[in-house]
């Protein structure tokens, strides 16, 4: 089956590409909803983030005693996947360790993405699988990007949380997580997306922003998500880009002034051998 590949239900249109497992298209009623790569801002559409979120200090990365270079959000985002099956509602891409992976990350594991879709809603899980002998740590996120507003929306954005939440901030220290935890832009669970919040990097919600949340414009669609195994929360463009990345993750950057042992980042996954981690969002357009 040719790359990529085009998946439908009654309401979506979905495009995913085999590089990096990632979604370059996701159409309601023709109408697209998602960021399509515009490099004069960023040329991401909705990466896998594996096996680390964000940096590690001066891109290095220990695994006990050994040291590797490891890129910012690792490598499945530019890595080809191969694709093991697909219907009209769904397919699954598959990576696997290889001579080019052990050398920045030394486990045998397999990575299974996953998208479906069904009436209005797109789930994209992940399913890694440790196939080594040892416990293998590691991070996984996603960072899916919608236009802002999205084709039949109009007016300025924000995002409510289903929590009704106001979760700490943390921000970013030369591209690493701080300590320091800041006052909630949010209130009630509400905020408004205004450019002037990213001008400091990300909005990071380590904990406490919930399983859900959902992005509304003044007129138009509203786009609900849910959250599955997946407990930080980062959202983020650039300042004043015409795009809004809602990035759900399972870890997150090295912790600034931390050590760069992967199983000391925060929120790292332990996988012990032969287990199986699941990871999935779902985005649901209503109205």
């Amino acid at each position: 089956m040719s790359d990529p590949i085009h998946i439908s239900s009654e309401a979506l249109s979905v495009t995913v590409a085999a590089m990096g497992a990632e979604l370059q298209s996701l159409r309601l009623n023709d109408a697209e909803l998602l960021w399509q790569g515009d490099p004069a801002w960023w040329n991401g559409r909705a990466p896998l983030l594996f096996p680390i979120v964000g940096l590690a200090r001066d891109d290095k990365l220990a695994f006990a005693g050994d040291v590797f270079h490891m890129p910012k959000h690792g490598f499945a985002r530019r890595t080809l996947f191969d694709l093991a099956a697909a219907d009209d509602t769904s397919c699954r891409h598959v990576l696997r360790d290889s001579t080019a992976t052990r050398a920045c990350f030394p486990f045998a594991f397999e990575l299974a993405a996953i998208h479906r879709v069904e009436g209005a809603t797109l789930t994209e899980a992940v399913e890694i699988t440790n196939r080594d002998l040892r416990p293998m740590p590691f991070g996984f996120g996603f960072h899916p990007a919608f236009n802002l507003p999205p084709a039949g929306a109009s007016g300025s954005a924000a995002v409510t949380l289903s929590n009704g939440g106001a979760p700490a901030l943390a921000r970013l220290r030369d591209g690493l997580l701080g300590a320091d935890r800041l006052p909630s832009p949010f209130t009630m669970g509400h905020l408004d997306i205004t450019p002037d919040l990213f001008e400091d990097d990300a909005l990071i919600f380590p904990d406490g922003a919930g399983d859900a949340l959902t992005l509304t414009f003044e007129t138009g669609p509203r786009l609900h998500f849910t959250f599955e195994n997946l407990p930080n929360l980062a959202i983020w463009q650039k300042v004043g880009a015409p795009f809004l990345c809602i990035e759900p993750w399972h870890g997150t950057a090295g912790a600034h002034g931390g050590s760069a042992q992967m199983a000391d980042r925060p929120w790292t996954v332990i996988l012990d051998p032969g287990d199986t981690a699941r990871f999935a969002w779902s985005v649901t357009a209503q109205g």
